[in-house]
């Protein structure tokens, strides 16, 4: 019998929150996003991706935004950290179990 090895997959939780000055740039990177994660408030997004998806989505954040005017924060959590996240009033785009995007 011989065994065949699947890749393994590192999924990442992460939350990017994004302060970008220029609209058209501030709308090209929210569109970016929304292929990775899900927006949970104006300029936050949730993703749950594998790992060499972050390293994709980084690259095609890094093109768009003007790094003398704009910022981009990733927040990684671990999966402990992720359990542990409150939320009050209406919550927006809420990623579940199902929602990893591999």
């Amino acid at each position: 019998m011989t065994l065949v090895s699947r890749p393994i997959y590192r999924v990442v939780y992460l939350v990017v929150a994004y302060d970008i000055t220029d609209d058209k740039r501030r709308n090209r990177i929210a569109k970016v996003l929304e292929d990775y994660g899900d927006r949970v408030q104006y300029s936050v997004f949730e993703c749950n991706i594998a790992r060499k998806h972050f390293l994709r989505l980084r690259d095609r954040l890094e093109k768009i935004m003007n790094p003398d005017e704009d910022s981009i924060i990733f927040y990684h959590l671990c999966r402990s950290c992720e359990i542990e996240i409150e939320r009050m009033g209406v919550e927006k785009g809420r990623l579940s179990e199902e929602d990893y995007i591999v």
